[in-house]
C-alpha cells in the first residue's frame, strides 16, 4: 500500500523538499501552505510530474482554531484521493524565523514564534493523532540552534527546545501504537527563511560555511532526502531521536 505523508508548511523551502523527495521514493503527499496557493499548486503538478499522488490544504499553523476543522478537511482528501481513513507520516515543519536580541524582543514577535513552532506543533499533532496510522511516522523539524548559540533568536532557539523535549514525551506515549516520533534539526541552510539571510549575506554564509565540517552551508537537497529516508521501513527503529543534519557545524 502506498505511504502518504501529511507535511506542513511544504510550498517552499525544506517542506517543499522533503515532499519531493517523498515522491520520488513513491510515496503521495498532503501538504500544508499558509498563504501561496500558485507555489503550492506548482509543487503539486511537480508531484503529479513524478507519477505520484498530491493535495494541498491551507492551514495557518499557529491558529491553534482552525485545526479542527483542518483534520475534516484531511479526512475529506484521503477518502476522495485514496479511499482511506488515515495517512502514515506527519512531518512538522512549517515554520518562520524572527531575529531580535532578547532586550528587543516584543511580546508578538514571542508568542508568534511559540505559536508556530511549539503551540502549534503540540495541538497539531495531537488534532491528527487519531489519523496517523499505527505504525506510522511522525518527525519535527528543529534548528541546530538549540546546540550552539547565535544572539537574535532565543526566542525562536526556545520553541525549538521545547518541540525536542516534545519529541520524546511523543515517542514514549506513542510507542504502544508502533509510531516512531525523531526530530530532525538542520544546520545552517541555503533557503528564504528569516529572509533568505544565510544564503544572500555572503558574509554570514561564509562564517558559518568555516565553522562546519564539510566546508560549506547546507542545501535542501540535503535535508528532504534525510527526511525522506527517517520515514522509510529502513528507519523503522530509531525513535525518540534528535537527528542533527548539519554538516558537521560547530563541532
Amino acid at each position: 500500500m502506498t505511504r502518504i505523508s501529511l507535511i506542513t508548511g511544504a510550498s517552499r523551502g525544506l517542506g517543499r523538499n522533503t515532499a519531493l523527495s517523498i515522491a520520488r521514493q513513491g510515496g503521495d503527499v498532503i501538504f500544508t501552505y499558509r498563504s501561496q496557493e500558485a507555489e503550492a499548486q506548482a509543487v503539486v503538478a511537480e508531484i503529479e510530474a513524478l507519477g505520484r499522488k498530491a493535495v494541498a490544504l491551507q492551514l495557518d499553523a499557529g491558529d491553534i482554531s482552525t485545526f479542527e476543522a483542518f483534520a475534516g478537511r484531511v479526512r475529506v482528501a484521503l477518502r476522495e484521493v485514496w479511499g482511506r481513513e488515515n495517512f502514515d507520516h506527519l512531518v512538522n515543519n512549517a515554520g518562520h524565523g524572527d531575529y531580535a536580541l532578547i532586550g528587543e524582543t516584543n511580546e508578538a514577535q514571542f508568542d508568534a514564534l511559540v505559536n508556530v513552532h511549539f503551540k502549534g506543533v503540540y495541538f497539531l499533532t495531537q488534532t491528527l493523532l487519531p489519523l496517523i496510522a499505527d505504525g506510522g511516522r511522525i518527525v519535527n523539524l528543529s534548528t541546530g540552534l538549540t546546540r550552539i548559540t547565535y544572539p537574535g533568536y532565543a526566542a525562536y532557539a526556545a520553541a525549538k527546545g521545547a518541540v525536542e523535549v516534545l519529541t520524546r514525551y511523543l515517542a514514549k506515549e506513542l510507542g504502544k501504537r508502533g509510531i516512531a516520533v525523531n526530530t530532525v534539526a538542520p544546520g545552517a541552510i541555503e533557503t528564504d527563511f528569516g529572509g533568505g539571510v544565510v544564503r544572500d549575506d555572503p558574509h554570514l554564509n561564509k562564517m558559518f560555511a568555516e565553522m562546519t565540517a564539510l566546508g560549506r552551508v547546507g542545501l535542501p537537497d540535503d535535508i528532504g532526502p534525510m527526511i525522506a529516508s527517517l520515514l522509510s521501513d529502513a528507519n523503522r527503529w530509531v525513535t525518540a531521536q534528535r537527528i542533527e543534519v548539519s554538516g558537521g557545524q560547530a563541532l
